[in-house]
């Protein structure tokens, strides 16, 4: 039997009664954010902001399919106010968050990739940090029920898996990919990225509708 808070997101998913025009300007700014970095022909930010992104998909996606197959709870879930509700722990406010914060924590990176911090690797350090800064955010959010978690071992009490399966493996992709000695290879990484999301959701979300 799905929880109260999974039942609450599962009410509100894609209704398109729930839209607000703060969405409209909302994504003018995630376009103003990649324009500008475009202008400046900057395709190895663009593709580890866009690595970023496409690894979240992956994981809103795995979540839905975790409340499809326990009919309990997702790993967890975003029943709050939003103006749309696209998975059910993904709504588009946090959507859009997520397409330019791989454009923002990369621009923190030192131009030197084999420098050391602390002596750990620069990106594996700021991997790190930046996963127990968006995990320090999200014990926030989880504190004012904007963002819902129902299984023990995905908790406060046991942050350090929501840093490892919820977002060291975003930072590291996405730091691979700024990295990567060619375009080419950034491109067949990222495309690689988004095809295997869109075809688990036209399978998951369009065909068989289980998320």
């Amino acid at each position: 039997m799905p929880t109260e808070s999974a039942s609450a997101a599962m009410a509100i998913l894609r209704d398109g009664s729930q839209f607000q025009w703060y969405v409209i300007p909302l994504f003018a700014f995630v376009v103003y954010v990649y324009a500008n970095v475009i202008e400046k022909r900057d395709w190895s930010l663009v593709l580890a902001g866009l690595a970023f992104w496409g690894m979240d998909w992956f994981n809103e996606i795995w979540n839905g399919l975790v409340f499809h197959f326990t009919n309990f709870a997702p790993v967890w879930g975003a029943p709050g106010d939003t103006a749309f509700l696209i998975f059910i722990g993904l709504n588009i406010e946090i959507c859009f968050m997520f397409a330019i914060a791989g454009i923002v924590f990369a621009k923190m990176l030192p131009k030197d990739r084999h420098l050391k911090i602390l002596g750990i690797n620069n990106r594996i350090f700021f991997a790190l940090a930046n996963s127990i800064f968006c995990v320090i955010v999200e014990l926030w959010l989880n504190h004012v029920n904007a963002l819902t978690w129902d299984y023990g071992w995905w908790s406060a009490k046991a942050p350090f898996l929501i840093v490892i399966f919820g977002y060291l493996h975003f930072f590291l992709v996405s730091f691979w990919v700024f990295d990567m000695e060619t375009i080419r290879k950034k491109l067949q990484v990222v495309g690689t990225i988004y095809a295997v999301d869109v075809v688990a959701i036209i399978l998951f979300a369009g065909i068989l509708g289980w998320i």
